[in-house]
């Protein structure tokens, strides 16, 4: 909207370098491919507005990069135009960021989130396997609703800040026994450590999430997570096995001292005869293929 659509994205990528957020990279790297020497630019006063975007002096000018809601704060509202623009946008999926300052917007960037070919099938394994997915997010409803829809996700949270994705596994904690969380960024942090098991994304997370998490996912890939649970619920069933077969066996032991039965071989073959049979019984995760 005002001045040089290069220039613009220059200013964006500069600013965004501070920002460890997935939508910053992907602007970087289409600043790269357009030959922009944003890295030359001069960055002052960088600072995170959570959940709603970035701000940053370049050449002494205060520039804003970040939601349509936080435009909609500096501004009061944002020209009828404009707003149905964006609207366009994210009924296609699409996050949209905008750059201004104060004043006046000057451009708008639309991002598209790439749904990863494994995505739908590993959604449709987890509801199979008896487990509620929802997707949390901090972009708009429209942009959630449309990539959800597609990947079958049971129920769609949108425009959640940190502390809302935090307080709302604090509700779901309350309802359900154990609640999982999938994240990878810093504002999916709070909401990793109040989770029952945290699972952060390893190559594309960011240090905090990592920090944060009980289980990293260090290929990145989403498949292997209803195996690890099918893993995680058949060792736990093998461990309660274990327990209850060695605890009978000591028991029929403890029995046979009353009538005076129990001889040196048969308290020696309960001992080591539990060890093995244990060992043998936990072989069985062996088995388990994805």
């Amino acid at each position: 909207y005002g001045g040089n659509e290069n220039e613009l994205m220059t200013i964006t990528a500069a600013i965004e370098k501070g920002s460890q957020h997935p939508l910053a990279s992907a602007i970087m790297r289409k600043a790269e491919e357009n030959g922009s020497d944003f890295n030359d630019v001069m960055v002052e006063d960088f600072q995170s507005i959570t959940g709603k975007g970035v701000k940053a002096k370049v050449n002494n000018e205060m520039y804003y990069v970040g939601s349509p809601a936080l435009f909609e704060e500096l501004h009061g509202s944002i020209e009828s135009d404009r707003k149905q623009k964006i609207t366009e946008m994210q009924i296609q999926g699409k996050t949209v960021m905008v750059l201004g300052t104060k004043k006046e917007i000057l451009s708008l960037i639309a991002v598209a989130d790439e749904i990863r070919e494994t995505s739908k099938e590993v959604i449709g394994k987890l509801n199979n396997i008896g487990i509620e997915t929802v997707m949390l997010t901090g972009d708009n409803q429209r942009t959630a609703t449309a990539i959800g829809k597609q990947i079958g996700v049971s129920d769609i949270r949108a425009d959640l800040l940190p502390e809302d994705k935090l307080n709302f596994i604090k509700e779901l904690r309350e309802k359900h026994q154990s609640v999982g969380m999938v994240g990878d960024g810093v504002n999916d942090a709070p909401a990793l450590a109040a989770s029952t098991v945290g699972v952060a994304m390893g190559g594309a997370g960011t240090d905090t999430a990592l920090e944060t998490a009980d289980i990293a996912l260090m290929s990145d890939d989403l498949s292997r997570l209803p195996y690890t649970i099918k893993l995680s619920r058949k060792a736990l069933a093998i461990i309660k096995q274990n327990i209850t077969f060695s605890l009978a066996i000591k028991l029929v032991a403890l029995l046979l001292v009353m009538p005076g039965w129990l001889t040196l071989w048969i308290a020696i073959f309960a001992d080591m005869g539990a060890t093995l049979l244990v060992t043998l019984n936990s072989l069985r995760l062996l088995k388990i293929k994805e």
